[in-house]
């Protein structure tokens, strides 16, 4: 059985290991806006309303890949 001070020691590990996650986790979602970002420009959806562009989002991305294309009536070539 573990001592006292070695599962504390396990624990402030862990806690160390868990806040640089969290900052790993923060900078791979911010290079992924910016990936997301740049597929959107120039595509004119960068004219729609932030509010709508959220909604629409959250709507395709309940929906499968291949159910999303053919509710926007896209057909894969």
């Amino acid at each position: 059985m573990p001592t006292k001070r070695s599962a504390l020691a396990a624990l402030k590990r862990l806690e160390t290991q868990k806040a640089a996650l969290a900052d790993k986790q923060r900078i791979l979602e911010q290079n992924a806006a910016l990936e997301i970002g740049q597929i959107f420009l120039g595509s004119g959806v960068e004219s729609f309303a932030p509010k709508n562009l959220k909604r629409m989002a959250v709507v395709l991305g309940s929906l499968s890949e291949a159910d999303a294309l053919v509710r926007l009536g896209i057909t894969e070539n």
